[in-house]
């Protein structure tokens, strides 16, 4: 191969659109059923994994295909299981080699819930979980719902596609803070993907949540944050970003945020900027960095963070 043809190949051609249409009456029947799908392996993640601050080792993670639990201890081996939103499967694997594949079709969740637990078993790696679905307005047991059965596989990509792009420019805004911030993950509760930044000062309680123990909510929130992230829409609300800060200081709703399509949202309690004016601007990037820059500056300067220790040169 002669140096001109290895150029040619290195690098694909991305024709796909960056930021896709995401519109909830198109999507949201697929969405509340993944949703109920990735409760089933987040609560797998969430039984193997040993407890790490702030309920951060039950989240799943963005990948180049679809979404991981990434690698899971049980007993001396691992595990780990993925959505494939690209061939749609979901696809088990453990450190041994052996793998099962799942495919992502419209089944009800009570019918994945069988298989993945049956591919644990022929795995030799059975799990058993909580079945009671959290964070939804109504009583569900994931292994005997039966009303939640929709798939679509081009809005579950774009779904995947949206979350990989998010990843890509939240990565950006992480690297600005030398402070203690988390990954960038997602919480399979609510379907939000979200990255954290901390003062380093410790919060006061945080009053209780609907659909979560006490525990979960005061571990979460025990220290000083500023969080933004994306979250893909809900029955009547489209996809949005958010940005909040936990204890809110006075003066933040208040400040002057970007872009102008952004506001604060009485409602949510949090800045909101809606998923189509951010998709629909003439720089998407930029103006998402701006709504993720200025509302977490909201916060830094009303609460009277130490900016200079926290932030990277070129943030400040």
């Amino acid at each position: 191969m002669n140096a001109d043809s290895a150029t040619s190949l290195s690098i694909p051609s991305i024709t796909q659109e960056v930021w896709p249409e995401l519109p909830w009456p198109a999507w949201g029947d697929t969405c509340t059923t993944l949703q109920m799908w990735m409760q089933v392996v987040g609560k797998i993640r969430m039984a193997l994994m040993p407890h790490i601050n702030h309920t951060w080792g039950v989240t799943l993670y963005p990948t180049i295909r679809g979404v991981t639990t990434s690698p899971m201890p049980y007993g001396r081996a691992m595990l780990e299981i993925e959505f494939d939103f690209v061939d749609h499967m979901l696809r088990i694997a453990n450190s041994s080699g052996a793998r099962r594949s799942i495919p992502l079709t419209p089944i009800t969740v009570a019918e994945f819930y069988r298989r993945a637990m049956e591919s644990l078993d022929d795995l030799g790696m059975p799990v058993r979980i909580w079945p009671q679905a959290v964070e939804v307005p109504e009583t569900i047991r994931l292994d005997q719902d039966e009303a939640h059965r929709t798939y679509d596989p081009d809005y579950a990509n774009r779904f995947w596609r949206v979350l990989l792009q998010t990843t890509r420019v939240l990565t950006e805004f992480r690297a600005r803070f030398r402070g203690k911030v988390s990954p960038i993950h997602l919480f399979w509760g609510a379907m939000d993907l979200a990255c954290t930044r901390f003062s380093g000062r410790t919060a006061p309680e945080h009053a209780s949540m609907p659909g979560l123990p006490d525990r979960v909510v005061r571990d979460a929130y025990s220290h000083e944050i500023s969080s933004a992230g994306f979250w893909p829409g809900g029955p009547g609300m489209e996809a949005m970003f958010y940005s909040y800060a936990y204890p809110e200081p006075g003066g933040f709703r208040e400040y002057k945020i970007e872009p102008a399509a952004a506001q604060y949202s009485e409602t949510f309690g949090e800045f909101v900027l809606p998923y189509e004016a951010m998709r629909t601007s003439p720089d998407p990037d930029a103006a998402l960095l701006e709504f993720l820059q200025s509302t977490y500056e909201a916060a830094a300067v009303c609460a009277k963070w130490d900016r200079a220790a926290l932030e990277t040169a070129t943030s400040l």
